[in-house]
């Protein structure tokens, strides 16, 4: 059992679903167009808004804005096999309705139509792409999210399987629980990890704070 928690804030794509596939799909074929080195794009792309990868690498001739939409609506298109982690539609349904919320690198619209395809109903409380000016690595949307929902990042716990990702929750303050069902290789973190949520239950204590059961294990 860990300690108790206010709130569980969760990131969305390699954290609640699965995704990377079709990500990466999108991702490749606009490297290619652009001639980008694949692999060096996709170590750093994952986590980070959309808008500010295609700034970092496309030509400086390339209307980056333009591009985002191409490369969105392509990710729209391409949900066939986005699914939800295993347990993980089971672990959010057992949290209260005001003590978790998403918060994710990607629009509102591509997170809508992946959680829709994975069989996931949005939480409440939703920061996405679009409600931030600084995204992650930036403590911003998590800090954002703690506020709509009443409570402070300190006492939440952040689930997440990106660098980025960490890194802002870190900056935020919060714990960390590392996400490691799509990873390929094995991160290097001092937070504790899990595969994916079929080991774990939740439970309200007595002064409403959230309790992890199955403890989750250090590495």
């Amino acid at each position: 059992m860990t300690r108790g928690y206010a709130a569980f804030l969760f990131d969305m794509d390699g954290t609640l679903i699965d995704s990377i596939p079709s990500a990466v799909r999108a991702w490749t074929a606009w490297a290619h167009r652009h001639a980008i080195d694949v692999d060096l794009l996709m170590r750093h792309m994952h986590g980070v808004r959309a808008i500010e990868t295609i700034r970092r690498f496309a030509p400086a001739s390339v209307d980056a804005e333009a591009e985002f939409a191409a490369l969105l609506q392509a990710e729209m298109d391409d949900v066939a096999d986005v699914v939800a982690l295993p347990g993980a539609a089971d672990f959010v349904a057992a949290l209260p309705v005001d003590r978790w919320a998403i918060v994710t690198s990607a629009p509102l619209a591509l997170a809508e139509r992946r959680l829709a395809a994975a069989g996931l109903t949005p939480p409440r409380v939703m920061v996405t792409a679009e409600d931030v000016t600084s995204g992650k690595p930036a403590p911003d949307a998590f800090l954002l999210a703690a506020d709509r929902l009443g409570v402070a990042a300190a006492d939440c716990l952040v689930w997440e399987d990106a660098p980025a990702g960490i890194a802002a929750a870190e900056a935020a303050g919060a714990d960390v629980t590392v996400v490691t069902a799509t990873h390929t290789h094995p991160i290097d973190t001092r937070h504790p990890q899990i595969v994916d949520y079929r080991a774990l239950s939740v439970r309200r204590d007595g002064s409403g704070l959230l309790r992890v059961l199955d403890a989750i294990p250090a590495r």
